[in-house]
């Protein structure tokens, strides 16, 4: 009986290793279907959801510059994921707004660390409606220090000082386009 057993064992492995990865039909996987795989949750098809926060940003021609450093700080995948995140998205005419050479200088190598603070400043775990922030919120950041939300006599949101031009719903939260770049202290 033992002999069997390990019979078996001997033939699972086999098979098993002979296989190899499959897709959802069973059959081998191509090379171009194991780079999606190992690409991350952004490299996902899918034309018949609602678009996440990540897929909203790249189709944005007024969102290059922020697509650009998150992609460069490897976090697209993050801000693909479930969530729910709130993000608030800088145009490139807010990156413009920045001093001579501070977007190239963040974009380096050296510089990723800051970099991605300062991404991870624009995120919040959970969504947050602008019709639910209070003048005065304090809410805290993916990299831990808050923004603070305030709200004019108009009823005009902003945060950190910059104006909330546009909200977009996502699967995975709230984007909130904004006029400027938010930089943690």
């Amino acid at each position: 009986m033992k002999k069997f057993l390990l019979f078996l064992g001997v033939i699972s492995l086999a098979m098993f290793t002979a296989c190899g990865p499959a897709d959802q039909t069973g059959e081998r996987a191509t090379g171009d279907q194991e780079e999606r795989r190992s690409a991350g949750q952004a490299a996902i098809a899918d034309d018949g959801s609602d678009p996440t926060i990540v897929r909203i940003a790249a189709g944005s021609e007024d969102h290059t510059t922020l697509v650009a450093a998150l992609d460069h700080a490897n976090y697209v995948d993050p801000l693909a994921n479930p969530g729910p995140f709130t993000v608030f998205a800088p145009t490139n005419d807010a990156f413009d707004q920045l001093p001579d050479g501070v977007v190239d200088d963040l974009l380096k190598d050296e510089n990723l660390n800051q970099l991605l603070d300062i991404l991870e400043y624009h995120v919040l775990i959970g969504v947050y409606e602008t019709d639910a922030m209070f003048d005065g919120q304090l809410i805290g950041t993916a990299n831990g220090p808050p923004v603070t939300i305030e709200i004019d006599d108009g009823g005009n949101v902003q945060v950190d000082g910059n104006n909330i031009m546009a909200s977009i719903r996502a699967a995975n939260g709230v984007v909130h386009v904004i006029d400027g770049v938010l930089i943690p202290e």
